[in-house]
């Protein structure tokens, strides 16, 4: 068994991670995540000003206090800190080694960008026998650019283990263990529905460690005396987070998600077995940035009476001002009848922009709006001060075939080793034809309630898709949801799915229901102007919506539905 510990999620995550992982417990490998797809533009825009950049920067500020700890006690770091440059992060921890007098070797790993002339970033993700070979090679601290984000539990796993390419099952195993702690404190008890449940209230979860075997199967836990919490309900939250239908696709392996088998070992250690791999695509995704234009916003505050013909208003004369081209107009109706005071008594009227003349998204726009103060509704004000437009960028994502791509591992040596695609791949087709659900148990009476009493949800985004998992709480409540919460009740809970293609899949190991929403996120995160742009917070809205419970499953009622007790 190997024990391997994360401690960044995001580009941003918390900055005292990497000593708290130290130092908290025994670990053979230290992982860190810091791509995103809004990352990769960032970076991408980084490196665009200055060609030496174009890595997350505060890694190597992290790292500049633990690379001595991590050499002393033998862990092993790997990291996509790397962005667009892991060369040029593996250049940069080299010189910090020698200032700090520290012998470490490094290796990377390269290939994933591709030439796309007309794109700011174009990158391929990456498998994991890339990061395998530098950890072979002896590597310390392996950096890489864009790969998935499990590979940097799967590269560990392949290197110590041995799995070769057709280790199928292995392989998804520890894609699984990979993808749970991948986001940090998200399996420990972070953005989790039932936070008030934990047993310090969700204050400081601490950052996972997966104990993975030479099965593939794994324990999720945590460091000792740290907050949050690690049981099958957190745990399955992660597993619902960012994925699609049951076969979740990656470059080493299909990884089957309905055969993922969760279970409470003891007090935070949840067991992850059964997970089943098929072939990996023949083609590796490719994500893509652009730079799409200018935007700005300017947000009037409307109180009291007549906010509709307020709003109309502004707009008209926003319009008069520039012109309607690339303005959005978003009334957000937060007023309370007869408050008692003027922030409860307001609603909030978003204005945005678009466009490809940063001069007119952005003074024009911004003067043109608060020129209005003294000139438009009665007691116009805004939470806004006048400024500049600012670039965003434009998400797409393609295929490349695998071959087409040199995934290439730098050892600590300077020998370049290709990296060569997986002998055997499988076609994917198109999604699988989705059933109907079946219709669930009939309980009679109802009350009214939030649905959320009985189901949790994870939500997030996929370029300019989102998902949107939600888990029952006991197998009853199962039965209920499958039959319930189909795409048709999905559209009258949440409206602006309605006219989108929604798809649904159930995940009946995991008392789960998953959605894609195709498209309701536009053009991806960094150029949305919708109010929750990573769609986070979807899976809340869901849940705070009042529904027909069944009263039998409200009121403390665990029987199962026929046919289910016994079940796992």
């Amino acid at each position: 068994m190997i024990r391997i510990g994360n401690a960044s999620g995001f580009y941003g995550d918390r900055s005292t991670a990497w000593r708290e992982m130290l130092d908290g417990g025994e670990l053979d490998f230290l992982t860190g995540d810091y791509l995103a797809e809004l990352t990769m533009l960032i970076l991408g825009r980084d490196r665009l000003r200055d060609p030496s950049l174009g890595y997350a920067k505060t890694f190597l500020r992290q790292l500049e206090s633990t690379l001595g700890t991590a050499l002393e006690r033998g862990v092993r770091i790997v990291t996509n800190a790397g962005g667009v440059n892991p060369a040029g992060l593996a250049t940069a921890i080299g010189a910090l080694a020698d200032r700090l007098g520290l012998t470490v070797r490094i290796g990377y790993v390269e290939g994933d960008a591709l030439p796309r002339p007309d794109a700011l970033t174009a990158n391929a993700y990456l498998g994991a026998f890339g990061i395998a070979a530098c950890l072979e090679a002896g590597a310390d601290v392996v950096v890489t650019g864009r790969v998935t984000d499990a590979s940097l539990v799967v590269g560990p796993g392949i290197a110590r283990f041995g799995w070769r390419h057709d280790d199928l099952d292995a392989l998804a195993g520890a894609t699984v263990a990979g993808h749970l702690i991948e986001c940090g404190a998200q399996v420990t008890g972070g953005n989790f529905s039932f936070f008030t449940e934990l047993p310090d209230g969700g204050r400081r979860p601490g950052f996972p460690v997966a104990e993975l075997y030479p099965d593939g199967s794994s324990v999720i836990t945590k460091h000792p005396g740290t907050g949050g919490a690690v049981t099958v309900e957190t745990v399955t939250a992660q597993l619902l987070y960012e994925i699609g239908g049951p076969d979740y696709l990656g470059p080493d392996v299909v990884t089957r998600l309905d055969t993922v088998a969760l279970r409470q070992e003891g007090p935070d250690r949840v067991r992850v077995s059964g997970t089943r791999g098929t072939p990996p695509p023949g083609t590796l995704k490719v994500g893509v940035n652009n730079l799409g234009g200018f935007r700005n916003s300017m947000t009037f505050v409307l109180c009291g009476l007549d906010v509709p013909a307020k709003a109309a208003l502004v707009r008209e004369q926003i319009e008069a001002a520039i012109g309607p081209e690339g303005l959005e107009f978003r009334l957000a109706r937060t007023d309370q009848v007869d408050a008692d005071d003027t922030e409860t008594a307001s609603a909030l009227l978003h204005v945005h922009v678009k466009d490809g003349d940063r001069t007119r998204a952005g003074r024009a726009f911004s003067g043109a709006a608060v020129e209005l103060a003294l000139a438009s509704y009665p007691g116009c004000t805004l939470t806004t001060l006048p400024g500049d437009a600012t670039p965003y960028g434009v998400f797409t994502s393609d295929t490349v075939p695998q071959g087409a791509v040199a995934h290439v591992a730098v050892l600590p040596s300077g020998v370049r080793v290709p990296i060569p695609p997986p002998p055997l791949t499988c076609e994917q087709g198109s999604p699988a034809e989705q059933k109907p659900p079946v219709g669930g148990p009939s309980y009679h009476p109802t009350r009214r309630g939030a649905l959320g009493e009985l189901v949790g949800a994870r939500s997030g985004d996929k370029g300019g898709d989102a998902n949107l998992g939600v888990w029952a709480r006991t197998e009853a409540a199962y039965a209920w949801l499958c039959g319930w919460l189909t795409v048709e009740r999905l559209g009258e809970l949440l409206p602006e799915t309605v006219g989108l293609t929604v798809e649904r899949h159930e995940l009946p190991n995991l008392r789960a229901v998953n959605f894609v929403v195709r498209s309701l996120l536009g053009q991806g995160v960094a150029a949305s102007t919708r109010f929750d742009p990573q769609a986070k917070a979807l899976g809340e809205l869901l849940r705070a919506r009042i529904v027909d419970l069944p009263a039998e499953l409200t009121s403390g009622g665990t029987k199962a539905p026929a046919g289910t007790e016994g079940r796992p």
